[in-house]
């Protein structure tokens, strides 16, 4: 029987390339997620919903969970959509059916396509949807547009703009 030693050396070379090796599967998978790359938007606010907006890193499918708590119990999934080169890699969806005056959160990832197993770390927005009956609202505007009275040419007519109609 032979007997194998090994230097001190040797095993710390052979210990960090097994640590490396195990490590390169989950980094290798994680370079196949899609990176959700300018963050989330949301506008076009209605009584009963809302449009979103999110940018891929590359060809993918954006999936989008809603609902009206921040904890995420009952999400409703709405209908992925695909987002590629043609889109600039960004998604648009509209959000309907939500309840008026209401917070909402929604929750976006991205698919890749090649393996849809391979998701993005997910990113959650928020938004308060119009309320169900118009509210009174006026609008006032005010300002000092002559500057202690320079400006007004007396000569001229004054400021036509607020001459009597």
């Amino acid at each position: 029987m032979t007997k194998i030693s090994f230097t001190r050396r040797q095993t710390l070379v052979g210990a960090a390339m097994g640590a490396t090796s195990l490590m390169l599967p989950a980094y290798s998978r994680a370079n196949q997620r899609p990176v959700i790359s300018h963050g989330l938007q949301s506008g076009d606010l209605a009584r009963d919903g809302a449009i979103i907006w999110a940018r891929a890193d590359r060809p993918a499918k954006m999936i989008v969970e809603v609902v009206t708590t921040e904890s995420f119990a009952d999400a409703r999934a709405v209908q992925p959509l695909g987002v590629t080169s043609a889109t600039n890699y960004s998604g648009k969806m509209a959000l309907t059916g939500l309840p008026a005056d209401q917070e909402v959160f929604y929750r976006v990832r991205f698919a890749d396509l090649a393996n849809t197993s391979a998701l993005s770390e997910p990113q959650v927005g928020h938004f308060r949807t119009a309320p169900a009956s118009k509210p009174s609202v006026s609008f006032v505007w005010s300002g000092d547009t002559a500057g202690q009275g320079w400006g007004i040419d007396v000569e001229r007519g004054g400021m036509k703009t607020y001459a009597p109609c």
